[in-house]
């Protein structure tokens, strides 16, 4: 009798052993193939804007950026009042991103030599940037810690079955890695968020057997308060959970100053230190983000030089506020990476869990996920679920435990289990497929795909993305101290290593940054045209004075007057021939010239 406990003991620890292999391979070989394989350089412009925010960080010029939008001008100027304490073009403040991830970017980037430029010139055979794959990389080590942080906590929270359900959908969970390879901060918040929620379920639990909570409680506040500074719209999660750590820990009160206070003291100053001294408020440029979800647009604001032409629809608020809100709930299974047991998560509200810790723990995940909805309602999801501000995604894991918790209830009670013992986890199975096919059966495909893309050197994000062009023609063509008017400000600061200027709004502009940056002895050279303004969905409106580039259309559209072999649209438009005579050498970056480079010097190196 023993020794046939002790063959079962052995055999059911070498199969959890044999499991956690196949796991830790499959976890293994998706990250190569992330990285390797499917990998198509950086997605986002966010991403492309805090990786070499990063690159300045490590280089030692603080929190500095090579993207300067016209707005932050703007601000600087109505901050300062006259132009010579106007920060320089060489060392421009960083004023809208949060400084924990681009700080984190940066020590990496030290390790790696990643601030010398001309040791990562990418090959003309590649048309990969090498240090996109590092940034990528430094994303998918988060991912699979937060992958391990998830299975501890929700081990402790349920079993070691639904965290093992939850971290299997968690790997094949598409939307995660597609965050992974985009640069954006996603992946390290989706680390810090589990390890807040390890440390509340902690003092939840505490609390339901009278022990102390201070201590767990504050720990999940510093992670808390990391999290704000990785994104700011996190605050509003934060503020979720300083509501409900009010209401329950007790003494009533205490708990939830300490963290008021914690914020107060972590948080704030360094917003005060890196956005009050150039733009005169603790809320930098990044204030100006909610005309994505109240105003006409982010990025036209951002690039404009005049912000009062740019109202707020506060007349509509709470119609463009429910609007978005719809739009969430309506698209909340794509949002939550695709995972169909995360959905349940709402319908496990109404289930009464017998440990009082568990049916506790749904309520400041609810509460938190209502205030972070509320604040994407305001500055809004634009670029649907892979969006900058899209947070759900940190939700997904502990919403798909609690579904997954739900659906595994209903399944006992139908009592087919106790009939065939095979099908006891037979509802998880069918969970795990409907959640994993879709990255499953593209997996083959991307693969082949990757190996194709290997012989000519990868497939970029084009349109509008060519980094070789930029990487190689612009940067050659250009020198350090030379300013780069963009529609993609990002592109040119990453792979050109290059001050680049976004694209204003209109002529008069223009010629506003021109003297500017005359002044600061760092002189436009050039202006870069790409898809990103002028792409197909736009083309019917981008005419009208109040599309995004519409007076500028002359100069955007530029390209179909090269396409059809007539006369360059800026050379026939009266208002544009000044702009032509400083810019006389238009040159295609790649063939038919999707990407046109304006410069005021003839450009001697191409990569065609």
């Amino acid at each position: 009798m023993i020794i046939s406990s002790i063959k079962e003991k052995i055999s059911a620890d070498t199969s959890g052993a044999l499991r956690r292999a196949i796991f830790f391979v499959l976890l293994l070989g998706f990250a190569v193939i992330a990285i390797f394989f499917t990998f198509r350089g950086l997605s986002s412009p966010r991403g492309m804007e805090q990786a070499q925010v990063a690159r300045e960080i490590a280089r030692g010029n603080g929190f500095s950026t090579k993207v300067i939008r016209p707005i932050t001008l703007w601000q600087m100027e109505e901050n300062h009042q006259d132009k010579e304490h106007l920060a320089s073009f060489k060392k421009f403040p960083e004023t809208y991103h949060a400084p924990l991830n681009p700080c984190v970017y940066a020590a990496v980037l030290k390790a790696v030599d990643g601030n010398n430029q001309e040791r990562w010139k990418m090959p003309l055979k590649s048309n990969i940037y090498q240090l996109d794959r590092v940034i990528a990389g430094v994303c998918v080590i988060f991912f699979i810690i937060s992958i391990g942080v998830n299975y501890l906590l929700i081990s402790r929270i349920f079993d070691t079955t639904i965290a093992s359900v939850v971290a299997i959908l968690m790997l094949f969970c598409e939307l995660m890695w597609k965050f992974s390879q985009s640069g954006m901060p996603q992946m390290m918040m989706l680390m810090l968020f589990s390890c807040a929620m390890f440390f509340l379920w902690i003092g939840i639990e505490n609390a339901s057997d009278d022990k102390p909570t201070t201590t767990p409680v504050v720990a999940a506040g510093l992670f808390m308060c990391l999290l704000v500074l990785t994104h700011w719209i996190a605050i509003w999660m934060y503020f979720g959970f300083v509501i409900f750590a009010a209401i329950y820990f007790k003494p009533r009160g205490i708990i939830a100053g300490i963290l008021m206070g914690m914020l107060i003291v972590l948080v704030l100053p360094i917003a005060f230190l890196i956005y009050s001294s150039p733009t005169g408020s603790i809320f930098g440029t990044a204030y100006y983000a909610i005309h994505n979800g109240l105003g006409s647009s982010q990025d036209d604001i951002l690039r404009s030089l005049s912000p009062a032409d740019h109202e707020l629809g506060l007349k509509s608020l709470l119609i463009n506020i429910m609007a978005t809100t719809l739009g969430q709930i309506s698209n909340l299974h794509a949002n939550l990476g695709a995972i169909l047991a995360a959905p349940l998560f709402f319908i496990a509200l109404l289930h009464p869990f017998k440990r009082q810790a568990l049916g506790m723990f749904r309520w400041p995940l609810l509460l938190m996920w209502v205030l972070a909805g509320v604040g994407m309602s305001i500055y809004g999801l634009n670029d649907g679920n892979l969006d900058s501000n899209q947070i759900h995604i940190l939700f997904a894991p502990l919403m798909a435990a609690y579904g997954l918790a739900m659906v595994s209830i209903l399944w006992a009670r139908l009592g087919i289990a106790q009939r065939i013992d095979s099908l006891r986890h037979a509802h998880m199975v069918v969970i795990v497929v409907i959640s994993a096919g879709p990255m499953l059966l593209a997996i083959p495909q991307d693969i082949k795909l990757g190996l194709r893309a290997e012989g000519v050197g990868g497939f970029p994000h084009w349109p509008p993305y060519y980094p070789k062009a930029i990487n190689h023609t612009i940067a050659e063509n250009t020198t350090p101290k030379d300013v780069i008017i963009s529609d993609v400000p990002w592109a040119v600061a990453w792979y050109a290593d290059r001050i680049s200027v976004w694209l204003p709004q209109n002529l008069e502009q223009i010629e506003k940054i021109e003297a500017l940056a005359i002044e600061q002895h760092t002189p436009v050279s050039g202006i870069l045209i790409t898809p990103y303004s002028f792409n197909s969905d736009r083309m019917m409106s981008i005419a009208s004075p109040k599309a995004s580039y519409g007076e500028l259309y002359p100069l955007v559209f530029n390209i179909w007057a090269r396409m059809a072999l007539a006369k360059p649209f800026i050379d026939t438009h009266e208002a544009f021939k000044p702009l032509s005579r400083r810019y006389p050498h238009d040159h295609a970056l790649i063939s038919y010239g999707f990407m046109n480079y304006y410069s005021k010097r003839p450009v001697t190196y191409s990569i065609d």
